[in-house]
């Protein structure tokens, strides 16, 4: 949105955001002195959350530019804004280390001591080391997002071949960072949270889960956009059965990854891996799995390969939706059991109200952030050559 451009859906957004970040993150404060060790795992329960959503527009973004399509170019002012939130998300990254201790057994210099196998892991597992290395991540993610936006911008002004070719080329090595360091970033940041297990795979999870957000999120947006100009005149059918054949392939994904790892740890059935899916097979946390299994991949995949309801922006936006729920239980399972027992078990399915408070304040920080940078531009990148044609070619047939 420029800045004389008006929009009544991202203005209610945004007073949404304002008002959900302002309740939650103070009753979340309040929570912080009620009991500090479950305050500090329901932030880093909704910061992954949100971060993931960030971290997959920007995926997103770079994809759109190498492959090109009016999937990925009429929602692009979209990513870009999501994207450049990351810094912003950077920041808020700091309860995280200041709660380390309370986080990751690796963090707690008791534990190491009493425990030969934290004593390896050290030299990487250690405060100083972990803060670095998420300086690091989210540096390169706010220098790609900051580029890649600016270089876009400046392609309304006039389409550029040779700074198109520079979005393209940033794009191609982009991508290969993003991956690199989206997996450390889940090792780190989710992984160590149970020390003594590993999963080779557990990156790509990850990855899989933040792209998965982020398509829904810009599903469940557009859609609402859609009512509006420029979206009324530049969103085809078309358009929106490419946006429901990527979430059709991506949850297509979710599912071959998640059986993949289930296949490989429980066929292997050894000691170090089968802990994770035991711990998740008791106290409630199995019928949390046969939800996931049902609402996140059974429903959606057969709704999904509907031709028609892939067609309909309303219809798609409430599987979106649905994707997007779904995606905040998936993580929730994830690192539920962990962030209690460091891995050990015996913990039963439990949301605390901080839990809540979390993901809803930060989920309200978060989209503030994100429709306050959608105001720096135009909604649609109109310097395309695409989107000018297509929008020429409507204002003809009316």
């Amino acid at each position: 949105m420029s800045a004389g451009t008006r929009s009544l859906v991202l203005e209610r957004l945004e007073r949404a955001g304002r008002g959900l970040g302002v309740v939650f993150l103070l009753a979340l404060a309040a929570g912080f002195w009620i009991d500090r060790a479950q305050f500090f795992r329901s932030y880093l329960f909704g910061y992954l959350f949100f971060v993931g959503v960030g971290v997959g527009c920007l995926g997103l973004a770079m994809l759109n530019h190498l492959t090109g399509g009016l999937w990925g170019v009429v929602p692009r002012r979209i990513h870009e804004a999501a994207a450049r939130t990351l810094p912003a998300m950077g920041l808020a990254f700091i309860p995280v280390v200041l709660g380390a201790a309370s986080l990751y057994s690796w963090a707690d210099l008791e534990r190491v001591a009493a425990d030969p196998l934290l004593r390896e892991k050290s030299a990487y597992l250690n405060l100083r080391f972990f803060t670095l290395r998420a300086f690091a991540y989210f540096t390169v993610w706010g220098l790609l997002a900051w580029r890649l936006s600016s270089w876009s911008r400046l392609q309304d002004r006039g389409v550029d071949a040779g700074r198109a070719a520079r979005l393209r080329a940033l794009s191609a090595l982009g991508l290969v960072l993003l991956f690199l360091t989206t997996t450390f970033a889940a090792i780190d940041w989710a992984m160590s949270l149970a020390p003594h297990w590993y999963s080779t795979i557990y990156g790509v999870l990850f990855i899989v889960g933040f792209v998965l957000s982020a398509l829904s999120f810009t599903i469940v947006l557009v859609s609402r956009l859609a009512a509006e100009e420029p979206f009324a005149t530049a969103l085809q059918p078309v358009t929106v059965h490419d946006l429901g054949k990527l979430l059709l392939a991506f949850t297509m994904l979710w599912g071959y990854v998640n059986f993949s790892q289930f296949l490989i740890i429980w066929s292997g059935n050894l000691s170090e891996e089968t802990p994770f899916y035991l711990n998740r097979m008791q106290g409630g946390w199995l019928a949390l799995a046969i939800l996931l299994l049902v609402f996140h991949f059974a429903l959606p995949f057969a709704l999904l390969l509907s031709r028609s309801l892939k067609r309909r922006a309303g219809a798609l936006a409430a599987v979106a939706a649905l994707m997007l729920l779904m995606q905040l239980l998936d993580l929730f399972w994830m690192i539920g059991p962990d962030l209690v027992s460091h891995g050990e078990g015996g913990v039963p399915l439990r949301v605390h109200w901080m839990d809540l408070a979390a993901a809803l304040g930060l989920g309200g920080l978060w989209l503030l952030l994100f429709t306050r940078q959608l105001r720096g531009a135009a909604l649609l990148p109109v310097g395309e050559p695409e989107l000018r044609e297509l929008v020429a070619a409507r204002a003809e047939a009316h």
